[in-house]
C-alpha cells in the first residue's frame, strides 16, 4: 500500500474540496510519467511485445493535454499494472511505475508510487552491491526533473510516505 490511509488535501483537487489546483495536478501526471518512462526500457527490454506500461505513460501525457478522459489514463494505468503481475524483478517494477503514472489522472498521490517503483526498478536492474547506489542515483535524477512549482509539495510527500514507500526516498 502505497497511498496513505487518510487522504492528504494537498492531493485533492480543489473542486473536489481539496487544496490542489488543476495546474499542480498536471505537473504531477506529467512528473510521475518521466520517472515512470525513465526505466520503462527495464519492462520493455523483458516484454518487447506488451506496449500496455507505454500506452499508460502516454495516456497520462494526453491527459494533461485534454486529449483523453481520466477514466481512460487511470484504464491504461489498470492495463500496465496488469502487465506486471506475471514477472519479477526490474521489468515488474517498471511496469508498476507505469501503472502508478496512469493512476495519477484520478488521485494525485499516485505521483509518489510511480517514482517509488521505479527507483525500485533501478535497484532491481544494478548489479549486487551496487544497488543502494543505483536506487540512490534514480530518487535524484527524479528529484532533479521536478518542476519548482511542486517541488516542496513532493519533497514533503516523499518524506511523510516513505517508510511506506519501502523508504526508497532516502537520497
Amino acid at each position: 500500500m502505497i497511498l496513505p490511509k487518510v487522504q492528504d488535501p494537498r492531493f485533492v483537487t480543489i473542486r473536489r474540496g481539496g487544496t490542489l489546483t488543476d495546474s499542480n495536478h498536471q505537473l504531477l501526471a506529467l512528473w510521475a510519467a518521466s520517472c515512470a518512462e525513465h526505466v520503462l526500457g527495464l519492462f520493455e527490454s523483458a516484454q518487447p511485445e506488451d506496449r500496455r506500461p507505454r500506452q499508460a505513460i502516454e495516456h497520462a501525457r494526453a491527459w494533461v493535454l485534454g486529449e483523453v478522459k481520466m477514466m481512460q489514463a487511470r484504464a491504461a494505468g489498470g492495463h500496465a499494472m496488469g502487465a506486471a503481475r506475471d514477472l519479477r524483478g526490474a521489468a515488474r517494477h517498471a511496469a508498476y511505475a507505469a501503472g502508478q503514472a496512469g493512476a495519477v489522472a484520478h488521485v494525485a498521490a499516485h505521483e509518489l508510487g510511480a517514482a517509488a517503483y521505479a527507483i525500485k526498478a533501478a535497484r532491481a536492474a544494478a548489479p549486487e552491491g551496487e544497488r543502494e547506489t543505483a536506487g540512490r542515483l534514480e530518487c535524484q535524477w527524479q528529484r532533479d526533473q521536478l518542476p519548482e512549482a511542486i517541488r516542496e509539495l513532493v519533497l514533503d510527500d516523499q518524506a511523510l510516505r516513505n517508510d511506506i514507500c519501502w523508504s526508497v526516498f532516502d537520497c
